[in-house]
């Protein structure tokens, strides 16, 4: 079973304990603050892109995490369902019908939901290799009829809409960032917490039996196949939701939105998160965001240090970020996480100023290669440098070499440290 059902909070005999409230009112609270502390409208976008991100995430770990089908196509039904949404909005323009926006994420969702039954209606009827390339080619199907049929998909340049003729709400017309920001955090923290609860069910439950037995399942008397059917529906609902929302943020939806990169990025936010933890997903699509969007502004080759980092995550910390996290409960419970603290200083310090060393001689060579003739002057660290100078190359390398040595030399002595901060007074590990 996966950690999310070694989760320890249980809800009391009458109701729900303090301890399975605590995390969701810290969230709530959490997303109310933040745009008070990040007032720009570019922060409150990039928080907006976030939330997005985070519905996705978690929706398609209940494919993954949950169920164990790996799927190449889950942007298909954000993507459909967010496309629905602008023509709705289209709609709500021309005085077609007319509906308060915040309903709107529900008929991406509905929108979503819809294609998830059709299209699982055979898709699940297999799992592990079958499944993924089902996903795949029906992937890149919609993808291509995203330019054949532009009557809904608008051909190459989308579909784009107006979210303000919505019927106000408490007098809010959606004409700013921040009442858009709101909107979404309402609906991130309601589709967190029905997938939770959906997790928490016996279809969420028996998922994880057919991911890690189907025989066994199926002995029991669970169909695996009906059992996968409704974890990719429930799927594909949330999925529609998170389209329903960025259609309502970015007011244009494209190919882009429902292709094979899309599916592809939302499979590394959910490896990089960890997958099995519940909120494993949501550090990852937070990290990602911020690679994405942060990064971004100060160089070209972000892309290259986001897979950097997702094939060391796969490589050395199989369980994501969250996994990493969930390794020290046990260290901190001994009450021995202070043993950690000099061997983590002394080699992962070192190790991370070795990273930033070879990310650095990286932008050099790039700078030098990339540069018009005579340009040498280039930002690197918050300083000026040439990337043509002996002595900038000798400091990078040098930073390099020193500190993935240090943290080469320091590695027996954090493997000793960690195994005594693992191991209890009796000796037991």
């Amino acid at each position: 079973m996966t950690s999310l059902d070694q989760t320890r909070a249980r809800p009391a005999a009458g109701g729900l304990s303090l301890a399975v409230l605590a995390p969701w009112l810290m969230a709530a609270l959490f997303l109310a603050i933040m745009p008070f502390v990040f007032t720009d409208n570019s922060a409150i976008t990039i928080m907006n892109q976030m939330a997005i991100t985070i519905i996705f995430a978690l929706a398609y770990n209940m494919l993954l995490g949950q169920g164990g089908m790996l799927s190449f196509g889950h942007a298909v039904y954000m993507g459909l369902g967010g496309f629905m949404c602008v023509h709705i909005m289209n709609w709500m323009e021309d005085g077609l019908i007319t509906m308060p926006l915040p309903l709107l994420p529900l008929f991406g969702g509905f929108f979503g939901l819809g294609f998830a039954m059709l299209i699982g209606s055979f898709s699940t009827r297999k799992a592990g290799t079958v499944f993924a390339m089902i996903s795949l080619g029906v992937g890149e199907l919609i993808a291509a009829c995203s330019v054949i049929v532009v009557v809904f998909f608008g051909g190459e340049e989308g579909v784009s809409g107006d979210r303000t003729y919505g019927i106000p709400v408490f007098g809010f017309e959606f004409l700013h960032q921040i009442e858009v920001y709101y909107l979404t955090a309402f609906w991130l923290m309601l589709s967190a917490a029905l997938m939770y609860l959906f997790s928490r069910t016996p279809v969420g439950r028996m998922a994880n039996a057919v991911r890690d037995n189907p025989e066994r399942a199926e002995f029991l008397g669970y169909s695996q196949r009906w059992v996968r059917y409704y974890s990719f529906c429930a799927s594909g609902f949330f999925a529609g939701i998170a389209g329903g929302l960025f259609a309502i943020n970015y007011e244009i939806l494209t190919e882009e939105n429902l292709n094979l990169a899309t599916s592809g990025m939302i499979l590394l936010v959910t490896f990089l998160g960890g997958v099995g933890f519940f909120f494993g997903p949501i550090i990852g699509a937070i990290v990602f965001t911020l690679l994405a969007t942060v990064l971004k502004l100060h160089t070209e080759l972000w892309q290259l240090y986001v897979g950097a980092i997702f094939v060391a995550t796969v490589m050395f910390f199989p369980g994501g970020l969250a996994g990493l996290l969930a390794m020290h409960v046990a260290p901190w419970r001994l009450g021995k996480m202070g043993v950690l603290v000099k061997p983590y200083l002394t080699t992962l310090l070192p190790g991370v100023i070795g990273g930033l060393g070879l990310a650095g001689a990286t932008e050099m060579l790039f700078h030098a290669r990339e540069a018009a003739t005579g340009d040498e002057a280039m930002g690197l660290f918050f300083m000026e440098v040439s990337s043509h100078s002996p002595v900038a190359w000798a400091a990078v390398l040098a930073v390099t070499a020193a500190g993935f040595w240090l943290a080469r030399r320091g590695a027996p002595g954090l493997k000793a440290a960690w195994d005594e901060a693992n191991t209890a007074p009796g000796g037991r590990r």
